[in-house]
Formats: C-alpha cells, sequence, structure tokens
C-alpha cells in the first residue's frame, strides 16, 4: 500500500483533506505491482487570492513521478493533479512496452519502490553565486527516449542519466526551438 506524506503550507491539513488526497491517489495504485515500499510525497499550498496548489512527487527506481495543479479550489487541484499523474503513467507505460516488444522482451510493469531521496540544503544568505540547493541524483541506466520523457514528466529543462548502452553519463536537454539536445561525457 502507497504511503503518504502529506503537508500543508498556509494551510491546515484536515482529515477530511488528508482522506480525499489518500482516497485520489489509490487509484493510481492499480498501475504498480508492488507499493509496500513506496511514498507519495504531496504538498498543499493556499495564497493569498485564494488559489490553491497541489504538489505530487512519487520517486520510483527508473522514473519519478510529479505533478503539479493550481486551481480556485484546493480538492479540484487535488483532481486535477491526479488526472495528471494517470496520464503521465500512461504514456509512460505505453512507452516502455513499445520499446520493450520491439527489442523481443516480455512486457515490462512498472514497480513502484522508492527511490533514494533528494537532499536538499538551503542558505539563507543568497548572492549571485552562491548555491541554495544541493540534490544529490542516483543515475539509473536508461535510453534517451526514456531521458526525454522523464525529463517532460517532471517539467525540467534538462535531464542527467547513464546511458543504458555506452554507460557513460548523458544529459538530455530542451532548446529554445522545442526539439531536444544531448551531450554525451566524455572520459
Amino acid at each position: 500500500m502507497l504511503k503518504y506524506n502529506i503537508r500543508g503550507e498556509n494551510v491546515e491539513v484536515t482529515d477530511i483533506t488528508r482522506d480525499y488526497v489518500e482516497k485520489k491517489l489509490f487509484k493510481l495504485e492499480k498501475y504498480f505491482t508492488d507499493t509496500s515500499n513506496s511514498t507519495a510525497h504531496v504538498n498543499l499550498k493556499v495564497y493569498s487570492d485564494k488559489t490553491a496548489k497541489v504538489e505530487v512527487t512519487v520517486p520510483m527506481p527508473s522514473l519519478v513521478l510529479r505533478a503539479e495543479e493550481t486551481s480556485q479550489d484546493l480538492l479540484s487541484s487535488v483532481d486535477l493533479v491526479t488526472d495528471k499523474l494517470e496520464r503521465q503513467i500512461r504514456k509512460y507505460k505505453t512507452k516502455i512496452n513499445r520499446q520493450s516488444r520491439g527489442k523481443g522482451i516480455k512486457e515490462i510493469e512498472i514497480r513502484n519502490e522508492i527511490a533514494d531521496e533528494e537532499s536538499d540544503s538551503v542558505d539563507e544568505e543568497v548572492s549571485m553565486f552562491d548555491v541554495v540547493r544541493t540534490k544529490h541524483v542516483s543515475l539509473k541506466p536508461m535510453s534517451s527516449e526514456e531521458a526525454i520523457l522523464q525529463m517532460d514528466m517532471l517539467s525540467h529543462n534538462f535531464f542527467i542519466y547513464e546511458d543504458a548502452d555506452t554507460e557513460g553519463i548523458n544529459i538530455v536537454y530542451k532548446r529554445n526551438d522545442g526539439r531536444y539536445g544531448l551531450i554525451e561525457a566524455e572520459d
């Protein structure tokens, strides 16, 4: 069963809200073979203009599911973010299964096991060259197509990964023209 880490910013997380979030995210468990060691990190935030933002992150070994949505109502934002996560899972699963069939491999089932958590450190004083956030990443072997898919799901502009074929460290990035670039590190 998926575990939940639900926290609120500028809003109290009531039992009703917690139950609603857990009920909505529970529907995503049907896509996974094992959720016993997984945690969904949920951040609920209400702004001064009364808009509500919901961010959900579910770390997995080969990808990190992440979505955020903002609307005029907290529960509506939960609905929107759950729908977005479900679309991401379906897209990822379809892509992986197509690739595996093309290679003559049995269909791959998405497994949901907790990945190493990113650690963040934030300094109080910020100048132009201060590092204000440090992330530690565990590089997973994958193809450039899988890395681009992961980057798009995270809504990032770049993604670092280990190339499954060459075992080298690569970076995919989104170019200004909307296409993608690849940087291959040399030893």
